[in-house]
């Protein structure tokens, strides 16, 4: 292909995904207001200053580059700036992403993507990568040998996966060691545990720690805050530590466990509009109870809307770290060359107006886990950063998140 089809080929790529994002089009242009008209100007503008870089790329690099990596490389990074859930996937991996049925083995990493890489959000206890001692925070630089920078979040969740038995391979960076560490992990179907549940102080707090916020596990929750207003319970403690899995409509009926009023959420883009998510008194079962609420940084998605909803409403306390952030709705658009973007349509906000996915939820008591700082990668690559230290006495370690917060609800009158 000549030179100048191929830059035309590239700069008609970047226009297609413009199109897309600002919605050109035919009547829309007829139709759009003067801001709508500056913003599509803009966009034109910035195309031609796309072309000039390209046609010096192809003209003028080192060596004759790779039309189609770099045109693909261009677009991710694209999707990527905008946030960590959007992706653009070529013809190839979309074809890949639509025959993926779901329900395959896994290896208990809920995953994200941040400082380029994909992250560790949270991991699943008593799964393989629990037992390889993943952890928040951990970096995942290759899988299988690919490198996450050039891989769009849907893939890396589709490599995660696969058949029961099968074996995974990951570098990971971890705090506290220079060197990426490779680890082979066995691919297990999941079995979520039910619901635990606890008792402390005579019987009088009710601890609660769901695994994931689905239906099933949201009816435990709701069978067992019954139950504890036959038993005489007075207090509850949710844990919501490292759940970041889940659906935002079961997240919504467990706050609403604790609300008889007030917003919970609101679900709101530039063509979607707002939705706000109210409390029915219906279907509350306990709003007197004193509650207090243990997030980290493994506290995301459908966790974090009740977390934000019962912190806002002034309905419990929060203790731990500030959660993920993670809270957008998505939708998936064919392109024309058989590609695809999954784009982040509408953002979940909190009952003070925060967005979950930009800003987390921050509690009020913050109290560190036993690795406060994680792993950051720097221009070259990802580096790791040192950890602060667990606390440990007389060769025990402390749980000082939990223990704070049943201190903060043992002085709470019942």
């Amino acid at each position: 292909m000549p030179k100048l089809s191929k830059i035309l080929l590239l700069v008609a790529s970047v226009v297609l995904v413009l199109t897309v994002f600002l919605g050109v089009n035919t009547s829309g242009v007829s139709a759009a207001s003067e801001s709508d008209m500056d913003q599509q100007d803009g966009a034109y503008k910035q195309i031609n200053v796309y072309s000039e870089v390209l046609r010096h790329i192809q003209t003028d690099y080192v060596v004759e580059p790779n039309i189609p990596a770099v045109t693909n490389g261009a677009l991710r990074g694209l999707l990527e700036s905008l946030d960590s859930d959007s992706s653009y996937l070529t013809a190839e991996e979309y074809k890949s992403y639509k025959s993926d049925k779901g329900g395959k083995a896994q290896v208990g990493i809920n995953v994200s993507k941040r400082y380029g890489y994909a992250t560790v959000v949270s991991v699943v206890p008593g799964s393989p990568a629990d037992k390889a001692n993943l952890n928040d925070g951990d970096i995942l630089e290759a899988i299988g040998g690919q490198d996450t920078r050039e891989l769009s979040l849907a893939m890396i969740q589709m490599l995660l996966s696969g058949q029961p038995g099968s074996e995974l391979t990951v570098s990971v960076v971890r705090p506290r060691k220079a060197q990426p560490e490779k680890l082979s992990l066995t691919r297990l179907v999941a079995v979520t545990a039910p619901v635990a549940e606890t008792m402390y102080e005579n019987s009088t707090i009710l601890y609660l720690k769901p695994g994931v916020l689905d239906h099933e596990h949201v009816q435990q929750i709701e069978a067992k805050l019954k139950q504890m207003q036959k038993a005489g319970n007075k207090k509850v403690l949710l844990d919501l530590r490292d759940v970041a899995a889940g659906d935002m409509a079961e997240a919504t009926r467990v706050a609403n466990f604790f609300l008889n009023s007030g917003t919970i959420a609101t679900l709101e883009g530039q063509k979607v509009a707002k939705q706000t998510f109210t409390a029915e008194a219906a279907k509350a079962i306990n709003t007197t109870a004193p509650v207090v609420v243990i997030t980290n940084r493994g506290t995301a998605g459908p966790a974090e809307l009740v977390a934000a909803a019962l912190l806002d409403n002034k309905r419990a306390d929060l203790v731990g770290e500030k959660t993920f952030g993670e809270g957008a709705q998505q939708k998936t658009f064919d392109l024309p060359d058989g590609g695809a973007l999954i784009l982040s349509i509408a953002k979940y906000k909190s009952p003070s107006g925060k967005k979950l996915q930009d800003e987390g939820v921050t509690p009020g008591m913050l109290v560190a886990s036993s690795a406060e700082d994680v792993a950051v990668p720097d221009e070259d690559g990802p580096a790791a950063d040192t950890p602060a230290t667990p606390v440990v006495k007389s060769g025990v370690t402390v749980d000082e998140q939990l223990s704070k917060a049943l201190e903060l609800l043992k002085g709470k009158a019942a």
